[in-house]
């Protein structure tokens, strides 16, 4: 392997050969440089594998030098070296790309870390498309290029992220990108809904850190966060704030919302804790923002399943094309998944026509089951459930399992039995493993 290199900018020498010594001790070769045009000079010679460097340099502000490196030298991890207690500068400087700070005067343990996190990420794919997410952020569309952009900058950096985008959008998918294309890649990430945690006593923030020691929380849907809650992890994260600094816990925190900012405000959402959880904001939009990718996402998903399923891919028609480009899509890429997966289990060609789309204006809305007593035939649908989804696919396994069972297991039969085509009958038996 190739020497590990670093440049180090500071105007104070004994800074600087403080940093180079740590430094050299962890195998990397030092570059120091006093002034911004030194730096530069220095940026221009060969490769770093990271960089560091003050805020107040004699001949400009570190500030302007970390968004020239991102600019320039995108996946050149850059540091910043900031006063004691002087938070606004570094949370103004991660938005601008640095990877972390660190605080004078120098903690040198955290120095270490730091570096060693910011090294880490010469092992990242810097494609996302090639990251082990189940799957990848599909669009060609500017407003997505430019998301795809600002999701790389970020991942890159041990900023809070806030996820801001309507139902559907792919807020999970993003934060999970986040994740893999981090310097934490190779360590945990756990995911909690906001709105299942009042309900789990004996779920603490406490304990979720510690779970996510080393990697990354994901807390999805934080407006549903009680007042309780939100002062519980207010006290934890006023007491870590952005990097362990001493403390044993270390964790990134990327939260998400269908509301923006004002709306969480609104919401009841404290602006202390916003404070700390939205540090850099990433804005989804909804798929009528970007109707372009529609063909490529829907496509990706017919591929996907047939791979899954092991049935050959159909393409869609010209009809069924047009008629997905002008849908509403209420609930975003996730209606359309959904409409995408019914039609492949129902066509029958070799294409996917318009018939098999079965669009309504309401497609995203699930039909509900009649409940009344003098139909002997409804299900009794309990008061509260706690998985709808898994509710549903019980339901359907039974009435498969009861289908084959009362055809001897003949799947031509069966599917004749339940109203649905053999090709449909199969895609259901793989989906909910029944052999």
């Amino acid at each position: 392997m190739s020497q590990l290199t670093a440049l180090i900018i500071d105007d104070e020498p004994d800074i600087r050969e403080l940093i180079a010594i740590t430094l050299q001790r962890m195998d990397l070769h030092c570059y120091q440089a006093g002034t911004v045009r030194q730096a530069l000079n220095l940026l221009k010679e060969r490769r770093y594998h990271f960089c560091i460097t003050d805020m107040k340099l004699p001949d400009g502000h570190g500030l302007d030098l970390i968004q020239l490196c991102n600019r320039q030298y995108p996946d050149m991890p850059i540091a910043m070296i900031t006063a004691f207690g002087n938070m606004d500068l570094a949370i103004s400087a991660m938005k601008t790309g640095a990877f972390d700070f660190v605080a004078k005067p120098l903690d040198i343990e955290r120095l270490r870390e730091l570096v060693n996190a910011a090294l880490a990420l010469t092992k990242v794919p810097v494609n996302i498309n090639s990251l082990p997410s189940k799957d990848v952020l599909i669009g060609d569309t500017p407003i997505m290029m430019s998301l795809k952009q600002q999701l790389h900058k970020v991942a890159r950096t041990q900023a809070p992220v806030c996820i801001q985008g309507p139902s559907g959008s792919g807020k999970n998918l993003v934060a999970q990108l986040l994740h893999h294309q981090s310097s934490r890649a190779d360590h945990a990430v756990i995911t909690v809904d906001c709105q299942h945690l009042a309900r789990q006593q004996e779920m603490t923030f406490e304990s979720l850190l510690q779970q996510a020691k080393s990697g990354t929380l994901i807390l999805h849907n934080i407006d549903a966060l009680t007042a309780d809650l939100q002062a519980q992890l207010l006290t934890l994260l006023q007491h870590n704030p952005l990097h362990p600094n001493g403390q044993t816990r270390d964790v990134r925190l990327i939260s998400s919302s269908q509301r923006n900012t004002e709306q969480l405000l609104a919401n009841g959402i404290r602006q202390d804790l916003l404070l700390h959880l939205n540090v850099v904001q990433l804005q989804l939009p909804a798929l009528s923002e970007r109707r372009a990718d529609i063909p490529l996402l829907a496509q990706h998903y017919l591929n996907k399943y047939a791979d899954e399923w092991d049935m050959p891919v159909l393409p869609l028609s010209s009809k069924a094309l047009d008629a997905l480009l002008t849908h509403p899509f209420t609930n975003n890429v996730h209606e359309l998944i959904n409409i995408v997966q019914r039609a492949f289990s129902l066509a029958e060609g070799d294409k996917i026509e318009l018939n098999d789309l079965q669009l309504t204006p309401n497609t995203s809305t699930i039909n509900t089951v009649s409940t009344d007593s003098n139909d002997e035939t409804s299900p009794i649908v309990p008061k509260e459930i706690a998985n709808l989804e898994a509710y549903l696919e019980n339901i359907e396994r039974q009435a498969i399992t009861n289908a084959l069972s009362a055809t001897r297991w003949n799947k031509t039969a069966a599917a004749e039995k339940l109203g649905i085509s053999f090709r449909a009958l199969r895609y259901r038996c793989k989906k909910l493993a029944i052999d």
